[in-house]
C-alpha cells in the first residue's frame, strides 16, 4: 500500500486549503499512490473559537471536495479532520473515502485536547468541541485500517483494541504543538507502533509563523519494528512511502507480542454502549 502524506500550510481561507489539497492530489498522479492522508483541521485554522464558524453539516463543501477528488484520482483519502456539526454539537471529524469517492468511514476525535502545561501550551478543545464515542476500523482492499486523531494516540488501549481487531495500519491526522511535539511526538508514535506491531502514519499541518497555534509539523511514518521510516520538518511538503505486509507478518511471527498476552491474568474489552 503506497501512502502519500500531505503536510499542508493551512490558511484562514477554507477554499484555498481545499484547492491546495486537490492540487497536491493531481501533483502525485504519476506516483501510483493508493492512499492520501491529510492533517488535522486541514480546512481551517487550529483555533477552538473558530471551529464552529468553519464547521460543516452533512455533505458540505469540504466533504464534497474530498469525495470528488478521491473519485477523480482513484485514491483512498484519509480526510485529516474538519469541524463537523451534528446532533447540535461540533466534532473534530475525519472522513474516509474509497477510490470511487464513497464515504467508507468516519472518526470523531474521542479524546479532547484539554491541557495546561506550566510555562508551555494551554489549550481546551472542549470549549467548543464534543467527543466521539466510536473506535474506527475500516475495511479496505489492503485489509483493515484504523483511524484516530492526534490526542487519541496518547491512549494505548485504543490502538491495542484496533490491533486485536486485525488492523495492521493506523492513520493519525494530527497537530502536536511546540511544547509537546519536540519531546513526545516521535516517542509516542514509535511506542504505539512497536507495542502493536503496526504501521503508523502521523500527518501534521506545517508550521505557520502567522498562526496562533504553532504546529510541530514532523509528519512521520513508523514501521512495526518501531523504526522511523521517514519524517518531515516544520515546513510544508509531501511524503510518499509504502507498507510491506510480509515484513509485518515476519515481525509478528518472530516476536509474537500479541500472542503472548496473559489473558488468564488480564484482558481488554470494549465498554457496553
Amino acid at each position: 500500500m503506497k501512502v502519500a502524506q500531505f503536510q499542508m500550510a493551512i490558511s484562514d481561507d477554507k477554499s484555498t486549503n481545499i484547492r491546495l489539497f486537490q492540487d497536491w492530489c493531481r501533483k502525485i498522479q504519476s506516483e501510483n499512490v493508493d492512499m492520501v492522508c491529510l492533517p488535522e483541521m486541514f480546512n481551517c485554522p487550529y483555533d477552538t473559537a473558530l471551529f464552529p464558524e468553519y464547521a460543516e453539516t452533512g455533505e458540505g463543501e469540504t466533504w464534497t471536495a474530498m469525495s470528488k477528488t478521491a473519485a477523480e484520482n482513484r485514491l483512498y483519502i484519509i480526510g485529516g479532520s474538519i469541524p463537523e456539526m451534528g446532533n447540535g454539537c461540533c466534532y473534530n471529524t475525519c472522513y474516509v473515502f474509497d477510490r470511487d469517492g464513497k464515504q467508507i468511514g468516519k472518526h470523531r476525535k474521542m479524546h479532547l485536547f484539554d491541557i495546561d502545561i506550566k510555562g508551555g501550551q494551554q489549550f481546551k478543545e472542549s470549549d467548543t468541541l464534543s467527543s466521539g464515542n466510536e473506535i474506527t476500523v475500516i475495511d479496505t482492499e489492503f485489509g483493515k485500517i484504523g483511524v484516530i486523531i492526534c490526542y487519541d494516540i496518547r491512549f494505548p488501549e485504543l490502538i491495542r483494541l484496533m490491533a486485536l481487531a486485525g488492523v495492521e495500519t493506523v492513520f493519525v491526522p494530527a497537530a502536536f504543538n511546540m511544547t509537546t511535539g519536540p519531546v513526545h511526538w516521535e516517542l509516542t508514535f514509535r511506542a504505539r507502533a512497536l507495542d502493536n506491531q503496526i504501521y503508523l502514519f502521523g500527518t501534521s499541518s506545517a508550521q505557520s509563523s502567522q498562526a496562533g497555534y504553532k504546529s510541530y509539523g514532523h509528519s512521520i511514518m513508523v514501521s512495526p519494528w518501531g523504526e522511523v521510516i521517514e519524517q518531515l520538518g516544520l515546513k510544508e511538503g509531501i511524503m510518499i512511502n509504502s507498507t510491506d505486509p510480509k515484513y509485518l507478518k515476519g515481525i509478528r511471527e518472530q516476536l509474537p507480542l500479541l500472542k503472548h498476552r496473559r489473558q488468564d491474568v488480564y484482558n481488554l474489552s470494549l465498554s457496553q454502549q
